[in-house]
């Protein structure tokens, strides 16, 4: 395997790693500057994405202050030399403040990398029914 796939997979590992770290400054700093983040499924109940690296820091800050605890074991990872990006599929493990349980959900994503090792397109799949269920929104799927 050559360098850049080993590359792709630790800067995806380490992204992951910083949202559990809620190390804000390491997320936006993985993005490159016109880097976008994509939730093809949103479902009219989360945000859709957004693009470049404030537009990552607008998204994630107010994440970081409504969960206690997020986790992001990776089940499988996968790299793909001739596009430059990874795939890779976690769990994710959500602790919700003021003992509101824990929110669970499956995701796939990919990441899409520049030549300096910065991500230029996030793309997170997760199931949207789980989600608005774990979040109380199931009645305002649209």
């Amino acid at each position: 395997m050559n360098n850049s796939s080993e590359r792709n997979k630790e800067i995806t590992l380490a992204f992951l790693k910083a949202l559990e770290d809620y190390d804000l400054e390491k997320v936006v700093q993985s993005f490159a500057e016109d880097g976008v983040h994509i939730n093809p499924y949103s479902s009219g109940l989360f945000p859709e994405g957004t693009k470049g690296q404030e537009g990552v820091r607008t998204y994630w800050e107010p994440v970081f202050q409504n969960f206690e605890k997020m986790e992001f074991p990776v089940e499988e990872i996968y790299s793909m030399n001739e596009a430059n990006m990874t795939f890779v599929k976690f769990e994710g493990k959500i602790k919700l403040k003021n003992d509101g349980g824990w929110y669970k959900n499956n995701y796939y994503a990919t990441f899409k990398f520049n030549e300096e090792g910065k991500i230029t397109e996030y793309v997170e799949i997760f199931n949207p029914i789980v989600a608005a269920k774990g979040f109380g929104l199931l009645d305002q799927i649209k």
